[in-house]
């Protein structure tokens, strides 16, 4: 069906076929600066200025395939021994501070800035900046204005990094990136910046969400939580019924139609937007039964398309798998007590975001 949006009218897809469908086909575009395309960041669209993921085919799979080695199953194992050691100091912070804790601004933001931001190469001193920033550039409450002025700070400051990064490469990825392919000619300077733009807000913005629902999730069926408590190698399991069950990037995975295209029996033009719906895909009944049910236990959860489909999927999945998996197990361990705070309102659910999300979580042990 089509809906009314900001620019206009686009397509819902919202079937779990029908989304893996669009996101396979190459008559749908990935590209923002073309006609129709269905703008859901409140930025002016411009070449290149999302890195890969608002392009497509060769130049698409050029790019993206410079960041690959970052994130595949080896490289995150390698990460996991410095993100449990961050996870400790986190919990350690919150152990010693004042109950109840607001655990959206205590951990759940924290943490994916910090990973992020060392794998970057981002000096830990400028987490908290770029949490704001991110934020701010996502936002659907924030004017044009105000959106533009947190998108120029923030290339502003990773103008200066990369530029540093050149001049003095350290063991991170910009470096890398900057001694592999700028030094080749291969990535240009404004494409770098624009790739660690998006690292920088992809990587905290979604799992620090993802992180807070999860804990509201397990709070909320505490006979699941005890389950995992006896068997913590179901977390695992329990991670991917999250990203089911949340699947938090709402509406801003979109696409505009190059060639006339049939979806789900619906005529689509060239020019047309498209809106794929991943939380009504994920909660699918045809492909999840009983789909609005959270269950740890569910068997065909591994169909998920939280993280994307085919050459979109998410380069970052594992590593937002893993960031999630060791925070959940630590924070329950150390705190058995974890439970909702008794104040007015313990879960503050965020408005108008295109990520789907918490401003606050309220919790004491």
């Amino acid at each position: 069906m089509k809906v009314r949006i900001r620019t206009g009218e686009a397509w819902l897809v919202t079937r779990y076929e029908d989304l893996r469908q669009v996101l396979m086909d190459e008559r749908f575009s990935s590209d923002d600066t073309l006609p129709g395309f269905p703008v859901r960041i409140q930025l002016p669209p411009a070449p290149r200025v999302m890195s890969f993921t608002r392009m497509d085919g060769a130049e698409h799979n050029r790019l993206r395939r410079m960041i690959m080695p970052e994130f595949t199953a080896r490289a995150t194992r390698r990460l996991r021994p410095g993100v449990e050691s961050l996870v400790g100091r986190l919990l350690d912070e919150l152990a010693a501070g004042p109950r109840p804790a607001d655990l959206v601004t205590r951990l759940s933001l924290r943490l994916p800035s910090l990973v992020i931001a060392r794998m970057l190469g981002v000096p830990e001193a400028d987490e908290l900046d770029f949490a704001e920033l991110s934020q701010e550039v996502l936002s659907q409450d924030a004017s044009p204005q105000e959106i533009h002025a947190a998108f120029v700070r923030m290339t502003e400051y990773l103008d200066r990094l990369i530029a540093a990064k050149r001049a003095e490469p350290a063991d991170d990825l910009l470096s890398r990136l900057a001694t592999r392919y700028m030094a080749t000619g291969e990535l240009s300077h404004e494409d770098c910046v624009a790739m660690a733009r998006l690292l920088l807000v992809a990587g905290h913005e979604t799992t620090a969400h993802q992180l807070s629902l999860g804990v509201v999730s397990l709070l909320r069926h505490p006979g699941q939580l005890a389950d995992l408590r006896r068997d913590p190698s179901l977390y695992g399991q329990a991670v991917e019924e999250l990203l089911r069950y949340w699947s938090i990037t709402q509406d801003n995975q979109v696409r505009v139609a190059v060639a006339e295209a049939e979806v789900g029996g619906a005529r689509i033009a060239p020019g047309d937007g498209v809106i794929l719906a991943y939380p009504s895909a994920n909660h699918d009944e045809t492909v999840f039964a009983d789909g609005a049910r959270f269950d740890i236990h569910r068997k065909d959860v591994s169909r998920h398309i939280a993280f994307g489909h085919g050459r979109r999927l998410c380069p970052g999945a594992p590593l937002g798998r893993m960031e999630l998996e060791v925070c959940l197990r630590a924070l329950f361990d150390r705190f058995p007590g974890l439970r909702l705070a008794d104040v007015p309102e313990p879960v503050v659910f965020r408005q108008n975001t295109i990520n789907y999300g918490l401003t606050a979580l309220h919790v004491t042990w």
